[in-house]
């Protein structure tokens, strides 16, 4: 019997936009998708990079290196040649119960090209994750927090305003100003994340020399990601006018859902601004969202989300988005052309 024929060597799909962040990944279209918490996992990773764009999954929920070495190697099986990468996300401070230093030096075992680190300074392990080829790329909530990244290494910047999901920072500053700021200030690439979830959008962020997008919201209800069909829809039927920012008190600021624990945990702020994180705690804790994905209970709980929810209408996947968000970058690229 003779052998199988050889497999046809990959063609990649064309680039719509190339930048500094479609030349380093090796990507499409310039938009990442971030980590997601719990929800980042190797197969959304996977379809992510089969739809032209990066993502991320996210690595510090894993209680070993054996677990997080499995999916890291799982998310390689499922990308082949295309890219994914690994978020590590640090609290402000070190705490004895973080595993980072353990993280880390999984991830450069691994071989893993992409990092997106984010929460404090990734100096200390920078070292590590470059003796081992990764670039890296630091989340930051601010533009000062940029600098202060580019000072120390970093391969790129994400810079994310107020309107994220997840923590925008003490600076209730937009994208749309560090994006221009950023343009004047910074010297290696940069992205922009908060409130992104059209493709218009990430055209803006060009023309204001950004190289790219981050979204994390916008691919929230996608089918890819493991979470309840209740969760989803739950996002689908929110809007914009949906979110509200808690833990300010302790200088932590979240953006979630607006359901029964923001509001008891504002009456909780309110009444004792002082108190410390303590009372809040046990409100706002992650085993919480754990049980939200789980069931589909966005009641209670901290529900993660920006206000790019108002481009979140219907569940669809990855693949879907991106081509939505394709398709919206070209119209506004040819209306923009329109008007020279």
């Amino acid at each position: 019997m003779s052998p199988a024929p050889a497999a046809p060597p990959r063609t990649p799909a064309a680039v719509v936009a190339r930048t500094a962040a479609t030349d380093l990944f090796g990507t499409r279209f310039p938009v990442v998708a971030g980590g997601l918490q719990f929800l980042a996992d190797a197969t959304y990773a996977a379809a992510c990079a089969r739809a032209g764009i990066i993502g991320f999954l996210t690595s510090n929920h894993f209680p070993d290196d054996a677990s997080l070495r499995a999916e890291i190697r799982k998310a390689r099986d499922l990308c082949g040649d295309l890219p994914f990468g690994v978020n590590i996300a640090m609290l402000p401070r070190s705490s004895e119960h973080e595993r980072i230093e353990r993280i880390v030096e999984v991830v450069a075992e691994e071989g893993v090209r992409f990092v997106e680190t984010t929460g404090r300074s990734p100096e200390p392990y920078l070292p590590v994750l470059k003796a081992a080829g990764a670039k890296v790329m630091h989340k930051v909530p601010g533009l000062k927090y940029a600098e202060k990244a580019q000072s120390v290494g970093v391969d790129m910047v994400v810079i994310v305003g107020w309107e994220c999901g997840g923590h925008p920072g003490p600076n209730a500053i937009g994208s749309i100003v560090n994006a221009a700021l950023a343009r004047q200030r910074l010297r290696i690439p940069y992205l922009i994340g908060g409130g992104i979830g059209h493709g218009a959008q990430v055209l803006a962020a060009l023309a204001m020399g950004a190289s790219g997008a981050l979204m994390g919201t916008r691919f929230l209800a996608s089918t890819e990601i493991p979470a309840h069909d209740g969760y989803k829809a739950a996002l689908c039927a929110a809007s914009e006018n949906d979110t509200t920012i808690s833990l300010w008190s302790v200088r932590n600021n979240a953006r979630t859902l607006i359901n029964e624990t923001t509001r008891l945990v504002a009456e909780l702020e309110r009444a004792n601004p002082d108190a410390g994180i303590g009372p809040l705690l046990p409100h706002v804790s992650g085993a919480a969202a754990r049980r939200t994905y789980a069931d589909g209970d966005t009641s209670r709980g901290m529900v993660y989300a920006g206000q790019a929810l108002g481009f979140v209408s219907k569940p669809q996947s990855v693949a879907e988005i991106v081509e939505d968000l394709i398709a919206e970058f070209a119209a506004a690229r040819a209306q923009l052309d329109a008007c020279f």
